[in-house]
């Protein structure tokens, strides 16, 4: 190539690059009729540039985070506003978007199962609309958000980073539309609880912004709890009362467990924090006796066999669970909810190749997500939606090196700025992902007054990781949801 065309495509491609990044905007028109009461309102679907002051440049765009906003049409400031967000790390906001809290929801039977194709979305009668305005945002490299040309998206995948962004975006749709005394709320699901619990102390701390409430659905924000690593005993005792949960479901345990839910949680729970627990400790130290006792009760409590158990020197692992309480069967069960029930190419591997309960959602929810873009809230692009994209090896925990992420600490300032911040923590007790015995114990060990502590109420529902896919779930959280926000005005 001659060197003065080189020259002139450097510089055309310098050029385009600091073109602005412009912003787009589509409004739409539409009611919804909620508990008797007709809402008229209006959906702003777009983008908002977000941008960093720079000492050379000025200010620099860093990235366009893509948004849809649910806003009621009387104008009433005093209303309060939701910003809800998904986890991943990068998921799109559409699963809560489009299966809890939107004004449509994504039309499953009952027990959380497709309908279709084709699918459909329908009125929402659960929605929380009715109660709060709704904005759902899409981290970088989610949905329609992306970096602008010549910003790496890379710098957007880490911890500190995705809650530095995010919290702008809420400060910056916050000014614009002139909500800064709306009461408010954000309610993030998975991973988006661990932003959330960061989002606690840095909007409360960098911005003054206070919040009225956080919804924790399906929560992880200490890790410690979740990661199967070698000399970490921690998560093989936090996840034993949600295999029993799903052993429950299946069939697998001992009839007097079978008959009874509840009971069988009882006595998981309290096995785990106290007998298990001392047995794991004791390490190889644990007498013969007492480990053939240890035994019995997990095969009693798992529904898998004895010989199984004692080949994981008694400690199992979730990707290995999944596999191994269906076996016989040819089958596996679902990570995210463990009701979900699938098959690999083979039975004697050992963990399953794909998650049944997510592959049962991702049809449904990316056809009507593309559909409701275009057809009702005319917003037209050819980029891909990323309903979720794998970030989660990539992902970078620079601010945590040699230790466990864990933004309850950012919760706990979050309090301490803030004593009036009320949270409620949604668990499902077949969710696999994130367990209820974990998400209890890290917020058991925030260190808050005893007064602050009965600020977080804890929830439960007879589902996974998504627990509004199950409708009896999806009923029960709402009313939950609605309670909470209006007890925390």
């Amino acid at each position: 190539m001659p060197e003065e065309k080189k020259v002139t495509e450097k510089a055309e491609e310098e050029n385009a690059s600091k073109t602005p990044v412009e912003e787009t905007t589509s409004q739409t028109k539409h009611s919804i009729e909620l508990h008797g009461e007709k809402i008229n309102y209006t959906v702003t679907t777009g983008t908002i540039v977000l941008k960093e002051e720079d000492v050379e440049e000025g200010e620099k765009q860093k990235a366009s985070i893509f948004y849809i906003a649910y806003i009621k049409d009387d104008g009433d400031i005093n209303r309060p506003v939701t910003f809800s967000f998904n986890g991943g790390p990068g998921s799109s906001s559409v699963w809560m978007h489009l299966g809890l809290l939107g004004p449509k929801r994504v039309k499953m039977d009952d027990e959380g199962l497709p309908i279709g194709p084709p699918y459909q979305l329908v009125d929402n009668e659960f929605s929380l609309f009715d109660e709060s305005d709704l904005v759902f945002v899409d981290p970088v490299s989610t949905g329609y958000s992306r970096p602008v040309p010549k910003e790496k998206p890379e710098q957007f995948h880490n911890v500190k980073k995705d809650i530095e962004t995010v919290g702008e975006f809420i400060r910056v749709w916050t000014t614009r539309n002139k909500r800064w005394t709306s009461p408010k709320f954000i309610i993030g699901e998975s991973y988006g609880t661990t932003r959330a619990g960061g989002l606690a102390g840095y909007l409360h701390q960098k911005h003054g912004m206070y919040l009225n409430g956080i919804m924790f659905i399906s929560s992880i924000l200490n890790f410690i709890t979740a990661r199967f690593n070698e000399g970490n005993d921690l998560p093989f005792i936090l996840f034993l009362p949600s295999y029993t949960a799903s052993a429950w479901y299946h069939g697998k345990l001992p009839e007097d467990l079978q008959s009874d839910l509840k009971l069988a949680l009882k006595e998981a729970r309290e096995f785990a924090l106290n007998e298990y627990t001392l047995a794991l400790m004791k390490g190889n130290n644990l007498p013969g006796e007492e480990r053939e006792r240890i035994i019995r009760q997990l095969t009693r409590l798992t529904g898998l066999s004895q010989k199984y158990i004692e080949g994981t020197n008694l400690r199992i692992n979730i990707h290995r669970f999944c596999k191994e309480l269906l076996r016989e069967e040819g089958e596996t069960i679902g990570r995210l909810d463990s009701r979900y029930k699938g098959f690999d190419r083979d039975t004697v591997g050992e963990v399953h190749e794909l998650d049944p309960s997510y592959a049962a959602i991702l049809g449904p929810y990316t056809a009507t997500m593309y559909d409701y873009l275009r057809r009702d809230l005319n917003y037209e692009t050819d980029l891909p939606y990323e309903i979720l994209k794998s970030l989660y090896q990539s992902w970078k925990y620079d601010n945590y090196q040699n230790q466990y992420v864990n933004t309850a600490e950012d919760l706990r300032v979050g309090f301490q700025l803030h004593p009036g911040l009320k949270a409620i923590v949604c668990n499902g007790y077949f969710d696999l992902a994130t367990p209820f015995l974990a998400t209890e114990y890290t917020f058991n060990h925030i260190p808050l007054p005893e007064e602050l502590q009965k600020n977080i109420k804890m929830a439960y529902y007879e589902a996974g990781h998504m627990m509004y896919l199950h409708k009896p779930s999806l009923g029960k959280l709402s009313e939950d949801l609605h309670e909470f926000i209006r007890d925390a005005i």
